[in-house]
Parts: C-alpha cells; sequence; structure tokens
C-alpha cells in the first residue's frame, strides 16, 4: 500500500542525520502545527464549497458559479471578506468572555481533528485512550457557545446558547453509547488499534451484524444534533433569533464560529468512518483477492478522507431534506427514543461479543 507515513518517517530520519534530536522534534512539531492549521482551513474551505453544491443540486439550482471555474473560488473569497470585516465592539458585554468564546470553540475543533487517523502511521496523537480523549475534548465546544451567548447580553443569543446547552449536552449521552458500543465489541480505545482491526478483517459495520447498524444509524443522528445542523439547528434558527449565540459576532470572531461548524460535521464524518468503516482501512471482500490487491494500491489517506466525505453527504442531505425540529421535539427524541434504543443495544451487542455471535 502507498503510505504518506514512509514520507514522514524519511523526513524524521533526514532530520536526525544533521541535527540534535530536540531540534528535530522541535522541526517537526512546527511543520505538524503548520500542516495541521493547513489541512484545518483548506478543509472548511471546501466544506463551504461541497454544500452549497449540494443544497444547489436539491433544490435545482447551480449553486456558486460565477467566482473561479464551476465558482470553486466562492469560498475563498468569503474567507477574505469574513477576515477584513471590523470586530464590532459592543457596550454592556462582559469583553473577555465574548473575545473568549469563539477561541474554546475553535479549540475544541482542532484537538479533536488532530486525533483523527489521516492514514496507516499518520495520526498525530496517538495513545491507549483515544476515543475517551475525543470525547472529552469535544465537551470543551459546548462552554464556547454557552459563553458567547451569556456575555453577548443579548436575549436571543442567551436563548440560542440555552437551547444549545441543552441539545448537546442531551445527545451527548447517544453519541457516547453509541461510541462505547462500538468500543465494547472493539475491546480497546486505541484509535490505531481499531482502524488495524479493520485492516486486517472486516468492518466494523458488516462484523458487528445488527449491533453494529444500530449504533451507525444513532452516531449519525446524535453526531448531526451535536454539530448544530438542521434538522436540529434550533440554536441558530434564523425564524425565529436572528443567528442564535453569534448573533453579536462579527469579522474574525464570526469566521472561527462559521470554520468550527463545517470542521465539526468532517470530525463527526471522520469519527463514523473510524469506528464503523475501518478509517483508512481498504475495502477487502474475502476471495477476492485481485480486488483486494488493487484497493490496497489506493492511498490509506485517500481512503480516510474519501469515506469521511460520502458520510458527510448523508448529514448534509437531512439538513436539506427534513424540516427544524421544534425544542420539544428535539429532546423528547433524545430522551424517549434514542437512549433506550441506545441502552438495550449495548446491552445486544455485550451479548454479540461474550457469545461471539460476530464475524
Amino acid at each position: 500500500m502507498l503510505e504518506l507515513s514512509h514520507g514522514a518517517e524519511w523526513l524524521n530520519q533526514w532530520l536526525l542525520s544533521w541535527c540534535a534530536p530536540w531540534v528535530a522534534v522541535t522541526i517537526e512539531c512546527v511543520l505538524i502545527g503548520v500542516l495541521l492549521l493547513l489541512a484545518y482551513s483548506v478543509l472548511a474551505l471546501f466544506y463551504i464549497y461541497f454544500e452549497r453544491k449540494v443544497c444547489a443540486a436539491f433544490q435545482c439550482r447551480r449553486g456558486p458559479n460565477r467566482v473561479g471555474p464551476w465558482g470553486v473560488l466562492q469560498s475563498v473569497a468569503d474567507m477574505f471578506k469574513i477576515l477584513i470585516k471590523e470586530l464590532i465592539s459592543l457596550n454592556h458585554i462582559d469583553k473577555f468572555l465574548f473575545a473568549l468564546a469563539p477561541y474554546l470553540v475553535i479549540l475544541a475543533s482542532m484537538l479533536c481533528f488532530s486525533m483523527l487517523p489521516w492514514g496507516s502511521g499518520l495520526q498525530i496523537v496517538d495513545f491507549n485512550i483515544g476515543i475517551f480523549f475525543l470525547l472529552a475534548v469535544s465537551s470543551i465546544g459546548v462552554l464556547g457557545i454557552l459563553l458567547a451567548g451569556w456575555s453577548s447580553n443579548n436575549k436571543f443569543t442567551l436563548i440560542g446558547a440555552l437551547r444549545s446547552g441543552a441539545q448537546m449536552v442531551s445527545y451527548e449521552l447517544s453519541l457516547g453509547l453509541s461510541v462505547i458500543t462500538m468500543v465494547a465489541f472493539a475491546g480497546t480505545m486505541s484509535i490505531s488499534e481499531i482502524c488495524q482491526m479493520q485492516s486486517d478483517g472486516m468492518w466494523f459495520i458488516f462484523s458487528g451484524h445488527i449491533p453494529a447498524i444500530i449504533a451507525f444509524v444513532i452516531f449519525i443522528i446524535a453526531g448531526t444534533a451535536e454539530t448544530n445542523r438542521g434538522p436540529f439547528d434550533l440554536p441558530e434558527a434564523e425564524s425565529e433569533l436572528t443567528a442564535g449565540y453569534h448573533t453579536e459576532y462579527s469579522g474574525i470572531h464570526f469566521g472561527f464560529f462559521y470554520l468550527a461548524e463545517y470542521l465539526n460535521l468532517f470530525i463527526v464524518s471522520g469519527v463514523a468512518a473510524l469506528l464503523f468503516f475501518g478509517g483508512w482501512a481498504p475495502l477487502h471482500i474475502p476471495g477476492w483477492d485481485a480486488f483486494n490487491g488493487v484497493m490496497d494500491w489506493i492511498p490509506s489517506t485517500i481512503w480516510f478522507i474519501a469515506k469521511a466525505i460520502a458520510i458527510s453527504f448523508i448529514i448534509i442531505w437531512f439538513k436539506w431534506t427534513f424540516p427544524r425540529l421544534r425544542i420539544d421535539q428535539l429532546l423528547a427524541l433524545e430522551w424517549k427514543y434514542l437512549l433506550p434504543i441506545n441502552l438495550f443495544n449495548l446491552v445486544l451487542m455485550v451479548l454479540v461479543v461474550c457469545f461471539g455471535l460476530h464475524f
């Protein structure tokens, strides 16, 4: 298999050949940080363009088609427009918390982003409780949203923040339980080990039988709610709350919320690809050796990104197909339906593992 990790290993050896180990580590950390920020920005711009085109196709429109060929530079133009906007200073707000909130949101998104397995051997942070760390840092984002709504001294932003807090705390239960279901099946919390197990065998969505399929469906629903995307976009319902919790933000601060929303979509899709569809592992069909050999030639990074984009398409499909729920319907869906189903599914998965009823 063609692996970018071979290039990373070559770079490490080359740096060690002419400089001290601590200098090599420093240079590598700087390079990783720059590449992470670059990948974060490029993916966000791609996702903005991607959703606009998908939405246009659903509504029988063309979408962005003026700036650049096929409109591909429209997102870049919008980014520059946001960067040159003035940061408006408001009266009667908590200025420190108001400025801190967007950085908390982007910090949570960046930490989760750094945990994703980009390819075989291409993971920035990898340790034996990677899944636990991923769930923990993802909870920081709700703090930024609550601070943004409260510090703005605006009723619309406060209502949006309270809605978001109730929604994210509620759906974190279903998201966490569906992840725990797959961790129980894998027997490890290490992200690299989970990917390697699926590379050596079958993807968990196939080998895990019915419990894995149920966990996947619940994960997608809960992940859509966690990222505040339609039909669960109540915190920023423009028909009721202007723009929700970030109504008072402008310029780069508003851009942080905007970027984090789209990157959270990629992160949820990436975690779904990791847990259910093998992460960077290629598609292998038992007995089809020639087909499997061709699949092995596709770089593992391409596999991971393609799976994440395919799952993102499903989430975007949700947004532009279903109407927005009311807040009571949203919470009833979680507490009355998803949570009990998830608990039952976790017990079912434990039985499947204990009695060896999986492939």
